[in-house]
């Protein structure tokens, strides 16, 4: 047996990057798919329009047609005027959406508006505008003051 040597391993200090890669990938799928939902928030001023619609235009030519506008107040309270009528307050969001669905039965073409106060937060709006779309009601505007 002297003619067998036994084979020397060499050994490699080698680090397999397969798995970091991996990882890193999925990291940044992570975050190319979250990144459109982070935002900041900033105070804004909403701006005033200046080419806003009449009242008249926005019920097309349907002379019966009756302007629905509901009202938030600064504290959230509802608010319900049909025909530039005094608006009737405090109302419920169940007594609002009925309102405006028995309106909307009689004179179908009717406009719906959603006004709030400057300082009513957006939430609000938001969270009137999802029930009136959720009852049916599929056109509603949103009040502004006409730019000077």
């Amino acid at each position: 047996m002297s003619g067998y040597q036994p084979k020397k391993r060499k050994l490699t200090a080698e680090i397999n990057v397969v798995p970091y890669i991996d990882v890193m990938l999925v990291l940044l799928i992570i975050f190319m798919v979250t990144a459109p939902f982070v935002t900041q928030g900033v105070d804004v001023e909403l701006p005033e329009m200046s080419n806003t619609k009449s009242a008249q235009a926005m019920a097309g030519e349907d002379p019966n047609a009756t302007f629905i506008i509901v009202e938030i107040d600064k504290d959230g309270n509802l608010g319900l005027s049909v025909d530039n009528q005094d608006v009737r307050r405090p109302m419920s969001m169940q007594e609002v959406i009925t309102n405006v669905k028995a309106e909307l039965s009689i004179k179908p073409n009717s406009p719906v508006a959603v006004g709030g106060d400057a300082s009513t937060p957006y939430a609000e709006i938001v969270l009137v505008l999802d029930e009136l779309s959720r009852a049916g009601v599929s056109k509603v505007g949103l009040l502004t003051d006409l730019k000077e």
